[in-house]
C-alpha cells in the first residue's frame, strides 16, 4: 500500500515512517508537516493510505478529510482520544491510534486496512463480472448478441469456433483464444486445446471426458488438475 504521513511534529514523522518501514506492505511516499501541502500533493497523486494527525496549525485533521472529494483509507495517529466517536462519523477512516504507538497495534491497524481494501475488491470484482452477461459475434456482416451464461461449450474447428447454447449454436470465425479472453473465467474453463466448457453445465465427468448437454468432451491430462480444482467436491 501507498501511503503519505501528515503530522506537524517531525518527531511524530519519524515515528509513524520507521513503524512502516517494519510491515513489507507498506510503502511511504512522501512526509507533510501541514494538510495544505499534503492537499496539493493529492491533487496530482494517488495513495492508498495515509497517516493523519488531529490537531495541526490552521487546519484539523477533519478538515481536511472535508477538503477530499474520493478520501483514500485514513488512520488517524493523535495524542487525543476524545476525538474517537467522531472520527468513525467518516466512512474512510478505518483505525484511530492513540500515541504513543506500538509496533503491535500498528500492525493490526494495517492488517484491518487490508481487510477492509480486500473486501471492497472483491466487490468491485463481482460486479464487473456481473455486468458482462452478453457477447457479440460477427455472423453474415450481422452482430448476433449471445447470452453468456446460456453458453454451455465452445468447439474450436479450424479457423472457426463453434459456440453452442441453450437455443441455438453459432459457427463464428474466430480463435478459441480470443473467445476466452471475453468470458468470466469464473464460470468457463479450457478443458482441451479445442474446448471451452461452461462449469455450471457439466452433467457427469468419466475417466477424461465430460458430459456437457449430449456432447461427451475429452479432457486434456494437463488441464484435468484444475478442473478438478474447480469443482465443488464432496
Amino acid at each position: 500500500m501507498n501511503c503519505i504521513i501528515i503530522d506537524d511534529e517531525a518527531t511524530a514523522r519519524l515515528i509513524i515512517s520507521n513503524l512502516c518501514e517494519k510491515v513489507s506492505s507498506v510503502n511511504v511516499l512522501e512526509e507533510f508537516s501541514n494538510a495544505i501541502q499534503a492537499i496539493k500533493y493529492l491533487n496530482q497523486n494517488t495513495v492508498d493510505l495515509i497517516f493523519l494527525d488531529i490537531h495541526m496549525p490552521d487546519f484539523t485533521g477533519f478538515d481536511f478529510i472535508q477538503t477530499l472529494k474520493n478520501p483514500p483509507k485514513i488512520i488517524l495517529t493523535t495524542s487525543d482520544s476524545k476525538f474517537a466517536i467522531e472520527a468513525f462519523e467518516y466512512e474512510c477512516i478505518v483505525d484511530y491510534l492513540v500515541k504513543p504507538i506500538t509496533q503491535e497495534r500498528f500492525n493490526k491497524a494495517i492488517q484491518k486496512t487490508q481487510n477492509i481494501q480486500a473486501v471492497l475488491e472483491k466487490k468491485v470484482e463481482e460486479t464487473n463480472k456481473e455486468e458482462v452477461k452478453d457477447l457479440y459475434v460477427n455472423i453474415d456482416r450481422r452482430l448476433i448478441k449471445i447470452n453468456i451464461p446460456s453458453i454451455y461449450l465452445i468447439e474450436a474447428k479450424g479457423d472457426y469456433i463453434q459456440v453452442k447454447t441453450e437455443s441455438q449454436n453459432y459457427t463464428v470465425h474466430s480463435t478459441l483464444k480470443k473467445i476466452e479472453e471475453k468470458l468470466p473465467d469464473d464460470l468457463f474453463l479450457k478443458i482441451h486445446r479445442s474446448y471451452i466448457i461452461n462449469l455450471k453445465k457439466i452433467i457427469d465427468i468419466e475417466d477424461n471426458s465430460v458430459l456437457i448437454k449430449k456432447d461427451v468432451v475429452p479432457v486434456s491430462r494437463s488441464n484435468r488438475p484444475e478442473l478438478m480444482k474447480r469443482l465443488n467436491l464432496l
